[in-house]
């Protein structure tokens, strides 16, 4: 009986866990009535508002001085910190795109800079702000493809102090669960900055709210000193009648898996997107 219990209760986990990735599609997919029709104080913010909730509890949980941001886009996500600040009444963003925007929002708290993320006098203007200030917090946001993130990541993660958080936004991507044909993106990227730091964990609670566009993408730096993680040994067990019975019951609860699990996931649905056709189509354009 124990044993069917941790079988029930597997299935349990797997369709929980299935239902959770079917909205993640369906809010992603359904992108013109969500996340790119989110905007906050009437400006866009390409984000998810639980996402947002978050980051709002991290501010006032660190006060931070500074938040850096790449990837300004129409500087929704900068407002949105920029007023949370206002609130707790400390705090600044330095905000980085590669590209002007006319028309995103000023704010006493928000200074934009224009340039690569990771450009030598981008990377020098950063780091006078961010001298003698604490907490820092560091938001990725930018070019999503592995390269340019794990660049991101090697250059950023120093900037962020103690006890704070190096976000990596939009871990969602390249199918995890979204857009498998994206490439290797952010996920992958963090994957190879955690084995070169051991001073960087993903905080799996600051995914409380099951649906998260950045999932293992809020990485808590701890006080213990940089360097590159120990890869375990492997410990060889030589017991082959022990070896062959897990394998037969760990093939038997995949079957199981797949008939509760793996099989009603392969015949849902895919959401209907509409584009909207009150949106004027230079704006559609442009996204």
């Amino acid at each position: 009986m124990w044993g069917f219990g941790r079988i029930v209760d597997r299935i349990a986990y797997e369709r929980r866990k299935r239902t959770i990735r079917r909205f993640h599609h369906l809010y992603y997919e359904s992108s013109w009535q969500t996340w790119k029709n989110t905007r906050w104080l009437s400006v866009t913010a390409y984000k998810t508002p639980l996402d947002l909730w978050i980051y709002q509890e991290l501010i006032v949980q660190l006060r931070p001085q500074l938040v850096i941001e790449t990837g300004t886009a129409a500087g929704g996500s900068a407002l949105f910190l920029a007023t949370v600040f206002d609130a707790i009444d400390c705090g600044e963003i330095v905000s980085i795109d590669s590209e002007p925007r006319p028309g995103r929002p000023t704010h006493p708290r928000v200074t934009y800079l224009t340039g690569s993320s990771t450009a030598p006098e981008i990377l020098a203007t950063v780091a006078v702000r961010a001298r003698e200030k604490a907490p820092v917090m560091v938001i990725l946001d930018s070019d999503h493809s592995r390269d340019n993130v794990l660049a991101e990541l090697r250059e950023y993660a120093d900037f962020v102090t103690p006890g704070s958080y190096l976000v990596v936004e939009d871990t969602n991507l390249s199918g995890h669960p979204v857009v498998r044909s994206f490439g290797p993106g952010p996920t992958e990227a963090i994957h190879d900055f955690l084995g070169e730091r051991s001073d960087f964990e993903p905080d799996s609670e600051q995914e409380k709210f099951f649906l998260s566009f950045n999932p293992g993408g809020y990485l808590r730096r701890n006080g213990v000193a940089s360097s590159p993680r120990a890869i375990p040994a492997v410990r060889r067990d030589d017991g082959t009648a022990r070896r062959r019975a897990l394998t037969r019951v760990a093939a038997a609860v995949a079957v199981l898996l797949f008939l509760f699990a793996g099989l009603p996931e392969l015949i849902g649905d895919r959401p209907y997107d509409p584009r909207p056709s009150t949106w004027p189509d230079a704006v559609v354009d442009h996204i």
